[in-house]
Order: structure tokens, then sequence, then C-alpha cells
């Protein structure tokens, strides 16, 4: 961990803020300590778009948390937020369609998603790694690349199951190759998490607790 600086991992964070009961206020918030921080993007609920965050880029979420939403309606979902300025869409799979070794709709669903946003936004896709199997983590990653996203990403954190892994980002991570990027989220709430994540094969972090991350990596 003392090869990474604050930084460093700050130039991997999206900062997050995806709590049902956030506020615009909150959201204002949000922004100020990611301006503080010196993160690389903020992820919001896509109500909460449009967004003025100079200087910081705009993720924001489709079909979560639970990905049982209907493929045209996380695409609908995914444009609309494009349209109000999110550069980053976050989708979640049919993590069903997953444990059902159903990769042929899973590959259907992203790339409806894909489709309804063209390439004006880096497509994330998550898979919800701690309720799937090894080999269902494999299938749905190689979905995901067969598809064109841009990301893989472990977990909404909010299933259940928990979050992301060290085993689950490198297994991600060894999947897609250096192909797409592999977010971790989910759970990750220390300096050692992170670096956990990142030695795994992460190249994103998803979190909302950054402050507390950050401050246990040198400057």
């Amino acid at each position: 961990m003392t090869s990474l600086t604050r930084a460093d991992v700050a130039a991997m964070i999206d900062h997050t803020l995806l709590a049902p009961e956030a506020t615009p206020e909150q959201v204002n918030d949000l922004i100020a300590e990611a301006r503080k921080l010196g993160v690389y993007a903020i992820c919001v609920s896509p109500s909460m778009l449009p967004v003025r965050a100079p200087g910081l880029v705009v993720a924001t979420v489709a079909g979560f948390p639970s990905g049982k939403h209907h493929s045209l309606v996380k695409g609908a979902e995914a444009r609309l937020a494009v349209d109000s300025g999110a550069a980053e869409v976050d989708m979640v799979i049919d993590v069903g369609a997953a444990v059902a070794g159903d990769y042929a709709a899973v590959l259907t669903d992203i790339i409806t998603v894909r489709e309804a946003v063209e390439d004006r936004a880096v497509l994330k896709v998550i898979i919800e790694s701690a309720a799937l199997t090894d080999e269902a983590i494999v299938g749905a990653c190689r979905a995901a690349e067969q598809a064109g996203a841009d990301f893989v990403k472990t977990s909404t954190g909010f299933h259940p199951a928990g979050g992301a892994s060290a085993h689950a980002v490198r297994l991600m991570a060894d999947t897609v190759g250096g192909r797409l990027g592999v977010k971790a989220s989910g759970g990750i709430r220390s300096a050692q998490d992170a670096a956990a994540m990142i030695e795994a094969g992460a190249t994103r972090l998803g979190l909302s607790r950054s402050a507390a991350v950050l401050d246990g990596f040198p400057d």
C-alpha cells in the first residue's frame, strides 16, 4: 500500500451518493467534497440529474439496484441520463439471468443499453459478483466485453450477498485482460480495503466514504 499515494487513489474514485433518501443539498455537498478530495468522478441517482459539477466526471446508474427492469427501460433511463449530462452510466444486469447461466440474456441486456447511449457515455456493467459463482462471474464479464461495455463492476452495494471482494476483482480482471476496466464497489471502507482491490486489479473504485479511505494513504 505504501507505493500508492493519496493522489493516485483519488484519481480512481467515483465519489458516490445513491441513497434513496438523498436530497439535492446532499448532492451539492457531495460535489463540494469531491472537489476538495480531488477524486475523478461523482456518481448520483439519475433523478438528481442534471447537476453542475465543473471539473468532475458525472456518472449515474441504470436499472439500479435490482437489475430486474426491462432492458428497454434500462436503455431509456440511460439515454435520458446522458441527455441530462451524465458521462458515465453504471447499469445493473439481470443478476438472475447470470445465476441461471443464461449469458445470452445478459448479453442482450447490455447491448440494449450500449446501443441506447451509443458512444456518448462510458458504460460500466454491474454484475453483483457476491451473488454469483466464479463461473457466472466469468460468463457475465465475457458478455459485457462482447456487448461493448467499457468496464465491469462488482456490486451495487445494496445486495444482501455483499459487496466487492479481492477474489472477485481478480477473477474479473483476469477475464477481461485489461481490455475493459474493472470497478470495485461495495463495502470498501478503509485504505486497506482499497489497496487490496487495486492490487487485485481494480482500475476504478466506487466509494461513499472516500475521505476516510484517502486519509489512509500518504501524500
